[in-house]
This record gives C-alpha cells, structure tokens and sequence, in this order.
C-alpha cells in the first residue's frame, strides 16, 4: 500500500451502503477506521430493499451492510457481490415506547390493545419481517397506523410522540437513548443476522476489504457491541 510521508497509508476514499440500524455504530466504526488507515468512509443509510434498489439500478458503492441475509443473497444472484459475504453482527427486536412507559406497554400482546398508535416497519424492510414474525410467534394482530420504509423512521415516530409503541431492534433503543425499551422474550424474538460483502463493481478494493476486516476485528465489534449489537 502505497504510504504518505509519515508512514500512513495514502488517504483514499470508500462508499458504503449500510442498512439504517447500523447508522450510529458504523458512524464510529469510520472515524476509528480512518484513524488506523487513513480512508474515509462515505455511507448511504436506507431500508435494506432501498439499498438493493439503487445497487440494482448501477449505484456506485465498494461495500454493501444487509439487515437480512435474504437481500445479501439477491445481491449475489444478481452478480452484484465480490467474493462470500460474512456476517458480521446479529440484532434482536424490542417494543419502543415513550420515556416512562405512560401507556404501560410491557408485552407484544399490549400492542393489540384499543386505543394505541402503533408503527411498524413495513414488511419490504428486514425490521418490517422481523417484526411480523415475532407478532405472530406471539399470536399478536397489529393494526399499524403506518408502515415506514425504514426502522429509524418507527423509532423517531415514538421519539417524537406520533406513536405510542413500535417494534425496532435492540441496537435503536441503546443508541437512541430517547425512548425506553420493552423486552420480548427469546421465544417471540427473532435474531436479524447482518451480512457484509465488497461489491463487484467496487472502485476501491482495497478500501473495502480494509473496512470489512475493521467491522469483524475486535475493535469493530466492541464498537458494535457498544451499540446494542451482538457479536457475530
């Protein structure tokens, strides 16, 4: 690798596309990133599908971060992927609810009750299946006030008092820090598994296997697990 005069490695560029979940670690994954390799990193934060969509459409990116496996595996088959993807983290899904609790939401079962405002991520989302699983593990009907294109936008609904509960993932509710969390137990919960991969129309190969190893190193995944994620 070619290195400045003070023995860093020359600074270049990297673009990732990352599913919005992932936004306040990998935020922290990058400045520590360009620290040790002098890359900075550029994200485009969606729902998952929104990601496929534009990579599909011939977006330009080096690194692709799924929610799911099963938008990791369209990339592939539609020779968007360079090499074999890894998962690098999983999640879990928990209820988000105003500071407090004010309408005592402690159980799925809850989110049926008359009178509440519910939001969850539409099913085209990875958040939006999972949570639909988890409902009917529970044996649990929602009747949602809306379906938002990505997890973040169900968590800032309930921020901001538009909803009274939603269904995000554990990583939201530790880095948001504006709502509380509900618990869903093991046997209602499902585990969201993230893959990464460089992508074969990646400009900076280098670039990107570089930050690849960095999110699965034990740096990246204290970051990661700092963020309410758990190791992969």
């Amino acid at each position: 690798m070619d290195t400045g005069g003070n023995g860093m490695p020359a600074p270049s560029n990297l673009t990732v596309f990352a599913a919005a979940s992932l936004q306040p670690a990998f935020d922290k994954v990058a400045t520590q990133f360009k620290t040790q390799d002098n890359i900075t990193t550029t994200f485009n934060y969606a729902g998952t599908q929104t990601l496929i969509s534009q990579l599909t459409q011939g977006a330009q990116a080096d690194v692709f971060a799924s929610a799911d496996v099963a938008h990791m595996t369209t990339a592939q088959n539609g020779g968007l992927i360079a090499g074999t993807p890894q998962v690098f983290v999983h999640n879990r899904l928990e209820i988000a609810v105003e500071k407090g609790n004010p309408r005592g939401i402690h159980a799925l079962a809850d989110l049926a009750r008359p009178g509440l405002t519910i939001v969850l991520a539409d099913p085209s989302v990875p958040a939006g299946r999972y949570a639909q699983q988890a409902l009917a593990k529970a044996g649990v009907t929602v009747h949602p006030a809306s379906l938002e294109p990505q997890v973040t936008g169900v968590l800032s609904k309930v921020t901001l008092g538009e909803a009274d509960a939603g269904i995000v993932y554990v990583s939201d509710i530790v880095t948001s820090g504006k709502v509380d969390g509900i618990a869903i137990p093991d046997s209602q919960n499902v585990i969201a598994d993230y893959p990464i991969a460089r992508l074969s129309g990646a400009q900076n190969k280098t670039g990107a296997d570089a930050f690849i190893k960095y999110v699965l190193s034990s740096q990246g995944q204290a970051i990661l697990a700092g963020a309410g994620f758990e190791r992969a």
